[in-house]
């Protein structure tokens, strides 16, 4: 079974840092920044290279400003192909939660 990297995409104009993510990564791979954001809020970073992709992040934001995205471990650095696999969007109306398995369904911790 293939190892994977994961890497989360945090909208940092639209986080209002609920910290709910933070709370939900069982890698401990985020944190809220020390800088603010326009709206004067501290904002979700990945601070730790250890993200498997899990999709918890994504799946606790209220506000839908994560993406996860994984990718293989053996993959060539910078030029590896990485896909978006939770997306959680539009959220004031018709929720539409997209998550991806990876083959085999399972993720290699």
């Amino acid at each position: 079974m293939a190892s994977v990297r994961g890497n989360v995409q945090v909208d940092i104009d639209t986080c209002k840092g609920c910290e709910l993510c933070v709370e939900a990564c069982p890698q401990d791979s985020l944190q809220l920044s020390e800088k603010v954001n326009a709206q004067g809020y501290h904002y979700a970073v990945l601070i730790q290279d250890n993200c498997t992709g899990c999709e918890n992040c994504a799946l606790v934001c209220p506000d839908a400003v994560i993406t996860v995205y994984r990718t293989p471990k053996n993959s060539a650095g910078k030029n590896a192909k990485r896909e978006a696999v939770a997306t959680v969007t539009n959220v004031r109306a018709n929720m539409k939660i997209t998550v991806e398995e990876l083959p085999e369904g399972k993720v290699d911790l």
